[in-house]
């Protein structure tokens, strides 16, 4: 399968302001009225590595300046002053944009190793902050906006005891209800029916009550996913099914990018699934970086003259691009390779 990594790569990098001179990472994007508008993550440190979202914007999808100097959403918005709102992926419904993050109510000290995971420890805060197990778990939640400068909480889609992150929705209702994926840390064992953290899917009327979820995705036997897979991108409606790129890491901590098709109107039933990774870190972006080597995330991904965009973060440090011809990748899927 040959995806296109862009010759300008990585083409959004930290710097310039304070809030995000540390790292940028990961993002959501989302093309409105024939621009492009990129949602980051940020930090501006990394002890504690406080992370933040902030808002660009692109006529090419390549060349990106900020909208604001200031972050369009940070922790404090949500009632967590010590905290790190994180990987962020949005959709359009309607009139209104809906952003899935995930939340930290306390960050942590990172200190990068170079070989692998960074090192961490507990910052200490005041008022209480960091006393409740609960301040150093990830919870995952949505937020509503009609421009995407101004940004309401809407609700919690997880439960607040476990970890749970790589939420997405999808871009539309089906069968008349929203459909979110998941990616619960503590859902393992054998009344899980998996041994491995796993992409799971539920549904809802309201984007506020959310059925139980159901296990969509297990780790497959290849190597390229030993330790976990996760959802990483918004669902892309094709005529063939929903695309929908997910990450496998290995037991390396090496992050790759393997892809599902989903039935259109049964999101449960998996149509076909890469057995190979499509994406793996190769240029020196994708291997070395201020906080994890070896990895490429994708959170955001559009497409625009048949032409499938894929936004993503390298090494927790930048955001790369790569394209390829949605009808190439669909059909690439489909044949199982």
């Amino acid at each position: 399968m040959q995806i296109t990594r862009h010759p300008q790569n990585p083409i959004v990098v930290p710097g310039l302001f304070e809030w995000r001179k540390a790292t940028v990472f990961n993002p959501a994007v989302i093309i409105e009225n024939g621009k492009f508008y990129m949602i980051e993550r940020t930090a501006g440190s990394l002890t504690p590595c406080k992370n933040y979202l902030g808002l660009l914007e692109s006529e090419d999808g390549v060349n990106f300046t900020h909208v604001k100097d200031e972050p369009i959403v940070t922790p404090d918005m949500l009632g967590f002053p010590y905290g790190s709102v994180q990987d962020p992926r949005i959709v359009k419904i309607d009139d209104t944009f809906y952003l899935n993050y995930a939340l930290r109510p306390c960050a942590m000290n990172y200190y990068p190793t170079g070989t692998g995971l960074p090192e961490r420890s507990i910052p200490q805060y005041p008022d209480g902050w960091g006393d409740d197990p609960q301040h150093w778990l990830t919870r995952s939640g949505i937020l509503t906006s009609k421009d995407l400068l101004n940004w309401e909480y809407l609700c919690d889609t997880t439960p607040l005891e476990i970890n749970d992150r790589d939420n997405i929705l999808f871009p539309e209702k089906i069968n008349n209800k929203y459909v979110l994926l998941r990616r619960p840390e503590e859902y393992v064992g054998p009344e899980y029916g998996t041994e491995k953290a796993a992409m799971w899917i539920t549904y809802s009327d309201d984007l506020i009550h959310w059925e139980e979820p159901k296990l969509l995705a297990k780790a497959g036997p290849e190597p390229w996913e030993q330790k976990k897979i996760g959802g990483s991108t918004p669902p892309v409606k094709t005529d063939k099914g929903w695309l929908v790129l997910y990450h496998g890491v290995d037991y390396d901590s090496v992050y790759r990018v393997g892809a599902l098709l989903l039935d259109l109107e049964n999101p449960e039933k998996i149509i076909a699934r890469t057995n190979n990774f499509i994406m793996e870190p190769e240029p020196y972006y994708e291997k070395f970086g201020y906080q994890v080597p070896n990895v490429i995330f994708p959170t955001g991904n559009v497409v625009k003259d048949g032409l499938l965009y894929i936004y993503y973060g390298v090494t927790d440090t930048a955001i790369a691009l790569a394209t390829v011809p949605l009808d190439e990748l669909v059909d690439y899927v489909l044949a199982g390779n």
